[in-house]
């Protein structure tokens, strides 16, 4: 990945730092961070979504949801907004990511963010996504981790320990421009609710394979909005 055409609103230096998601810098147990957002209507929630998942020939392993804060768990609740169904929102601070369904309700998930100093916030769309992604971490990343040096050019193939997890979904800005930040899977669900990773915006690999199904790539069908 190469660090150009970020949102304008972002400082250069903001959007190097960015360009590195997907990683851990530490990792927090969600028994123990993270908040739980407004109080929501729950008219269903997924706790049985979470067992072992073949997928594209892969065995994700089950997530230990009773170790998951409630809130953090996949569940439909009521959320008004003028926006239409299909768009997602994101809100960092409460650590949730919304699916707008029709008639004022939402599919909700529970995220990881970026690291304090690594937040972001603006408004794109999904240009395109990808099932079992290749990570390719940038060198500006590699200097700050030598261990990952190795995959900037030819990157991390897919597979269960990959930090892009089963999915990835690819925004750019309003100019058609790559932004370099991802929704996308982690195999490291403990991070869910915490603000662990180094920008981009993590689910459950369970979950994002839910919301990867109903995401339709295009500027007219998948708005993204990241707030604070």
């Amino acid at each position: 990945m190469r660090i150009r055409n970020a949102f304008p609103v972002f400082g250069l230096l903001t959007t190097i730092a960015l360009a590195g998601c997907s990683t851990t810098s530490d990792s927090a147990s969600v028994d123990n961070k993270g908040g739980a957002g407004p109080t929501v209507q729950t008219a269903q929630i997924f706790n049985d979504a979470y067992g072992v998942t073949k997928d594209a020939g892969y065995s994700l392993p089950a997530i230990p949801i009773d170790r998951v804060k409630p809130q953090f768990r996949r569940q439909v609740v009521s959320y008004e907004t003028t926006e239409r169904p299909g768009t997602i929102i994101v809100n960092t601070r409460e650590r949730f990511l919304y699916y707008i369904l029709p008639n004022g309700k939402a599919m909700r998930y529970g995220i990881g963010v970026g690291k304090q100093g690594f937040a972001w916030a603006g408004t794109a769309y999904v240009a395109w996504k990808q099932e079992w992604p290749t990570w390719h971490p940038p060198k500006e990343m590699a200097v700050r981790r030598p261990d990952v040096a190795k995959y900037v050019e030819d990157g991390m193939g897919p597979g269960l320990s990959n930090p892009l997890g089963a999915r990835a979904m690819y925004l750019f800005n309003e100019d058609g421009k790559d932004t370099l930040f991802r929704l996308h899977g982690t195999p490291e669900w403990a991070s869910i609710g915490t603000a662990a990773s180094s920008g981009c915006i993590r689910l459950m690999n369970q979950d994002v394979i839910d919301l990867y199904s109903r995401v339709r790539p295009g500027k007219a069908t998948s708005k993204v909005i990241v707030i604070q």
